[in-house]
């Protein structure tokens, strides 16, 4: 999609004074300036759509293709479902498309830039049209160094003498299981129903071909390898555990070639309850 088009321009462009004026609260628009992260998510998106590749779409955004990467794995993961969908196809990245929801977000994303000049004062009749692509933006404004990220709700909370173990339900046929402490449990003011974010480092997730494996780690989330990127010293892995999330491990490349990984292949990503911490809207 070219950048001189009318639709990305009626997507991502607006008047300078527009543009400055800028809006209150959970959403960012694009100044002559800067691009809010948010922005550069939904840029995203719009050339996933026009291009229907990875690759592609990270050429006509100015990104590296790992980057594009990482960007989808983030946002499908922080949705309650996947906003892209796509199949693993070597170099060239592969068949990629947009979920009806994606669709959605983009069109929320272009509502807003039509009725900029108008929004605050119909905030109100808006809100709850826009309210996936609200919501979408709250998670991506967060930052962390923690390669894998998951919004979920809490299913299950078992109260111990000083901790805590907390059951996350993140959109799948799998669970996270968080332990913490019962004082960070009324800290956080955690119920069932909750909706939270799990952070897990992917230094912390160990991997796994054999599914069967005994191990004392609470979490084992099942699914297939979609994506290895080797290093000079580490492999970025990446596994595909359903409902369009997936889970990143960072492991040696002296692990990876013991364990003979490569795409398709069944795998598992073990990591230990106390090694996920939550985070929970104020």
């Amino acid at each position: 999609m070219d950048r001189d088009s009318p639709y990305y321009k009626q997507v991502f462009m607006t008047d300078k004074k527009t543009a400055l004026s800028g809006l209150k609260g959970e959403v960012f628009l694009l100044t002559d300036q800067h691009k809010s992260f948010a922005s550069a998510q939904i840029e995203l998106l719009v050339a996933i759509e026009a291009c229907g590749s990875i690759s592609k779409a990270a050429k006509q955004v100015g990104i590296s293709y790992k980057t594009a990467w990482d960007r989808i794995d983030a946002m499908n993961n922080m949705s309650s479902q996947p906003l892209v969908v796509r199949s693993t196809g070597g170099a060239q990245g592969g068949g990629t498309r947009l979920t009806e929801l994606g669709h959605k977000v983009i069109a929320g994303f272009q509502a807003l830039q039509e009725e900029h000049q108008h929004f605050i004062a119909r905030l109100g009749d808006k809100l709850h049209s826009l309210n996936d692509v609200a919501s979408f933006m709250r998670g991506e404004r967060m930052k962390t160094s923690a390669r894998n990220q998951f919004r979920g709700t809490v299913s299950h909370i078992t109260l111990g003498a000083v901790n805590a173990e907390v059951e996350l339900d993140i959109g799948t046929d799998q669970s996270i299981i968080a332990m913490i402490t019962q004082e960070s449990v009324e800290q956080l003011g955690l119920e069932e129903g909750s909706d939270v974010v799990a952070l897990i480092k992917a230094s912390s997730v160990i991997l796994s071909t054999n599914t069967d494996i005994m191990t004392s780690a609470r979490n084992k989330l099942i699914g297939t390898v979609s994506r290895l990127l080797p290093g000079a010293v580490n492999t970025d892995v990446t596994i595909d555990i359903g409902g369009g999330k997936s889970v990143s491990a960072m492991i040696t490349n002296v692990s990876a070639t013991e364990l003979a990984l490569e795409p398709g292949m069944t795998a598992c990503a073990l990591f230990k309850a106390p090694s996920v911490i939550l985070l929970k809207d104020a």
